[in-house]
C-alpha cells in the first residue's frame, strides 16, 4: 500500500514522501495515527503542491540569509574589555556577547548563531562565524581593545 507521510518518520522517512508498506501497518498503525495517509491521486497531487511551495520558501529564506550575512560582514564589531598586566583580559568575549553586539546593530542574532570554538581571551582582531541558515553562514570581523 502507498501512504504519504504527513510528519518526518525515522523508519521509514521525512514528510510529504510517498512510500510503500504493508497494509496492516498503514491501516492499523500510521493512518490512525495522524503519520501517513492514503496516497490517493488528490493526496499526491496536495503533496506535489506542498513541495513546490516548500522549495520556494527555501529559495527566499536562502535568499534573506544571503543578504544578511553580506550585511553583517560589512559592520565593524569592536568590543571593549577590561585588562589588567600584560595585556591581559579579565574575563573572555563571548558568543553571548557578540550576539548581544549584533542585536543592538539591528541584527536578531541568537547566542547559538555564532560559532566560537573557545572564548577569546587576548586582545586582537578574530574572525568569527556567524550560522544564518543551513548552508548560509556569515563572517564577523571582530575587534578586541582595551577599554577606555
Amino acid at each position: 500500500m502507498e501512504v504519504v507521510l504527513m510528519k518526518d518518520y525515522e523508519k521509514l522517512g521525512k514528510a510529504l514522501d510517498v512510500v510503500t508498506i504493508k497494509d496492516g501497518y498503514a491501516r492499523n498503525y500510521l493512518i490512525p495515527q495522524g503519520i501517513a495517509v492514503p496516497a490517493t491521486e488528490g493526496n499526491k497531487k496536495r503533496v506535489a503542491e506542498a513541495k513546490h511551495l516548500n522549495e520556494i520558501h527555501e529559495e527566499k529564506k536562502i535568499k534573506e540569509s544571503r543578504e544578511l550575512a553580506t550585511k553583517i560582514e560589512q559592520i565593524p564589531c569592536t568590543i571593549p574589555v577590561k585588562v589588567g598586566e600584560g595585556d591581559k583580559i579579565f574575563g573572555s568575549v563571548t558568543a553571548q556577547e557578540i550576539a548581544d553586539f549584533l542585536t543592538k546593530e539591528g541584527f536578531e542574532i541568537e547566542k547559538r548563531h555564532v560559532e566560537l570554538e573557545e572564548p577569546i581571551k587576548q586582545l586582537g582582531v578574530y574572525t568569527v562565524t556567524i550560522n544564518l541558515y543551513h548552508t548560509v553562514s556569515a563572517k564577523l570581523k571582530v575587534w578586541v581593545v582595551k577599554e577606555g
